[in-house]
């Protein structure tokens, strides 16, 4: 079986999935290297050519290596060579369900959630309806058309992309002309509208063990730059805290864990998966779940099993005897 790092993609998160790759290449040196350039086109890519892309969260990466054709063509190759895909990517039809399913009807394994939960827990709408099955609890939507008077009950607003990760589009609407730019980004793709939660960010990862049993690990406490945890904060400011384990009570912290796990079960997620939530005066109040959360050397979901005291290095070997288990080549 060829182990084979595919990074890049076609969505917004593409440049945070580069840095994905370097860490994933620092951890599996022998694996091979796939980039899905955003032409739609895959290439073989030297680790020399990733390693020296020093600033990966600002500017494009450009594989050296030759064209395998568009992402079909190189997953009928993946199944013909016996490969098994250790996903670097993020968002868009990498983390939709897309890919996943692409790579199923080819019985190629990979790494991660299968094509039906990624698909639920891409979609926030839908994945906090679930998460209320399970116990979880989520704020209210707020509809387009009401967007004015759920600001005038609850002063204040967040909007951001139904589909979407690394908190790319999100709006603070925290005042009436607020309501123009997010009717303005509805235009292009759905949004999700809610009444801002104060309080504490928190994000939990949780992570399937080889007997297929799941364990939360410690829950990371965010203080954000500027007071929201946009793409700017998660991976350019200097100033963002990320505090593993976060300074929460006994109380929270199990009750955190508990939360990211029913929704990581619900959503029947597979392999590893982080939720994120805020504690507020109120009670803690669910978000999202990330199926392919961000592995680079600056991640939450590293860090935490860092504190767990997981090597990174046989978190992703176990992911891979998993991924491995579940679809035989």
């Amino acid at each position: 079986m060829r182990i084979t790092i595919l990074f890049g993609g076609l969505s917004k998160e593409r440049l945070v999935s580069v840095a994905t790759a370097q860490a994933l290449h620092s951890a599996l040196p022998d694996a091979d290297l796939w980039f899905w350039d955003v032409d739609g086109s895959v290439h073989d890519t030297s680790p020399a050519a990733l390693l020296a892309h020093i600033r990966p969260f600002e500017e494009p990466f450009k594989a050296d290596g030759r064209s395998l054709g568009a992402i079909e063509p190189a997953l009928d190759r993946a199944s013909a060579e016996k490969r098994l895909l250790v996903f670097g990517l993020h968002g868009g039809v990498a983390e939709n369900g897309e890919l996943q399913a692409m790579c199923e009807m080819r019985n190629v394994p990979f790494t991660g959630s299968g094509s039906a939960s990624s698909h639920l827990a891409f979609d926030k709408v839908a994945a906090k309806r679930f998460a209320a099955i399970a116990g979880v609890r989520a704020p209210q939507g707020v509809a387009l058309d009401e967007m004015e008077a759920a600001l005038a009950e609850h002063g204040r607003l967040i909007a951001k992309p139904a589909r979407d990760g690394s908190s790319y589009g999100l709006i603070f609407v925290n005042a009436t002309q607020d309501l123009v730019a997010v009717r303005h980004a509805a235009k292009t793709e759905d949004y999700l509208i809610e009444p801002f939660v104060a309080g504490v960010e928190a994000t939990c990862g949780v992570l399937e063990q080889a007997d297929g049993s799941v364990i939360a690990l410690p829950p990371i406490e965010i203080i954000p730059a500027d007071g929201g945890f946009d793409y700017t904060a998660k991976y350019l400011a200097k100033s963002t805290q990320e505090i593993c384990p976060g300074r929460f009570s006994a109380e929270v912290t199990a009750q955190i864990m508990d939360q990211a796990v029913r929704a990581h079960k619900v959503m029947s997620c597979r392999g590893y998966s982080r939720s994120d939530f805020i504690v507020s005066a109120n009670g803690m109040v669910y978000l999202e779940t990330n199926t392919l959360p961000g592995l680079t050397k600056s991640s939450l979901y590293p860090k935490s099993l860092k504190v767990q005291g997981i090597d990174f290095v046989d978190f992703l070997k176990g992911q891979i005897a998993l991924a491995a288990r579940r679809t035989p080549v």
